[in-house]
């Protein structure tokens, strides 16, 4: 009939339906891992948990004790220092966090803050194929790296640590065969700590490997 309007069914993932519109907190942009953590709840509570996907605003836990949904806890990944998050969602056992974007962002770190680091991720710049580089110190802000192919500055490229998913940067500053990252987003401290630690698990094995094989 003329000027009749159609009513259209919109379908939402289940990501979506929790209220998770942000497209770094839904789930085909997360990493499964096996971690163990805790959450401290705002009556002291201490949860036990299995941390089994990880993105750089939020994680999915399993517990067996029930989660609120809105609810503001801590969490600590690894033994390491507990950090703000909110409950999006709890359905079986399993829980949704998004991590507090704005904890431990108030204070840009200089290049003397970032942390000294040997390892490697994936770089790869627009319509171009990704290369290794090697990573010499990196902060929640950004990086510093070898580079293969001099790229210019200003110019946006996707770094992708072992782990995660790809992260956007731009290049600050070139200077021989290095080049400065500018992360388009912070690492959150919660998943920066991850990585660190995942890392440097990371060279530790392959240097346990490497001793093993060595001659006598």
């Amino acid at each position: 009939m003329s000027g009749e309007r159609r009513a259209t069914a919109v379908i939402k993932s289940p990501w979506e339906r929790t209220g998770q519109d942000d497209p770094l907190l839904r789930h085909a942009n997360r990493r499964s891992v096996q971690m163990r953590a805790f959450i401290v709840r705002g009556d002291d509570q201490i949860v036990d948990v299995s941390v089994t996907d990880l993105s750089y605003a939020g994680c999915a836990v399993h517990t067996e004790t029930p989660l609120t949904k809105r609810e503001e806890v801590r969490l600590s990944i690894l033994g390491l220092k507990a950090v703000k998050a909110t409950v999006r969602w709890y359905r079986g056992r399993m829980a949704g966090l998004s991590f507090d974007a704005t904890e431990g962002q108030e204070h840009r770190p200089r290049r003397s803050d970032r942390i000294e680091l040997k390892a490697t991720a994936l770089l790869r710049r627009t319509s171009r194929s990704g290369y290794q580089v090697q990573i010499l110190d990196v902060s929640p802000f950004g990086c510093r790296c070898e580079f293969i192919e001099r790229p210019s500055i200003g110019e946006r490229v996707m770094l992708k640590f072992e782990g995660l998913g790809a992260i956007e940067a731009s290049v600050r500053w070139v200077e021989g065969t290095l080049l400065g990252l500018d992360f388009a987003r912070p690492i959150h401290e919660a998943v920066f700590n991850f990585m660190l630690a995942r890392l440097r698990c990371g060279l530790k094995f392959e240097h346990d490997a490497r001793t093993a094989d060595a001659p006598a």
